[in-house]
């Protein structure tokens, strides 16, 4: 996968954080977001900057409780060489109708 890109769209499975201790699975499920923009990025960890949209939607069911996907879009600044992530939309919520 080539590491020179500019920006891209990613549908990111955050599942992979359910597997452990329910008390800190949307902390972790922002370091897994850094993590994977870092690595189909090319950049450290330190250089992807996660607007706040994306946080609060990943905290917007509890500590406990983040959605299983997010879908972000990743922009790389050719300057400074950081990579922002900004959310492109929430998941689709299949609500019952009674």
């Amino acid at each position: 996968m080539p590491k020179d890109k500019k920006e891209a769209i990613y549908t990111i499975p955050i599942y992979k954080v359910y597997w452990g201790r329910r008390a800190n699975r949307a902390a972790r499920a922002i370091r897994l977001v850094r993590r994977f923009i870092a690595r189909h990025f090319g950049v450290e960890e330190k250089d992807v900057v996660i607007h706040n949209n994306v946080n609060e939607y990943i905290w917007s069911r509890s500590i406990e409780k983040p959605p299983r996907r997010v879908t972000v879009k990743a922009v790389k600044d050719q300057e400074s060489g950081k990579v922002k992530v900004v959310l492109v939309r929430e998941s689709k919520v299949k609500t019952r109708q009674h």
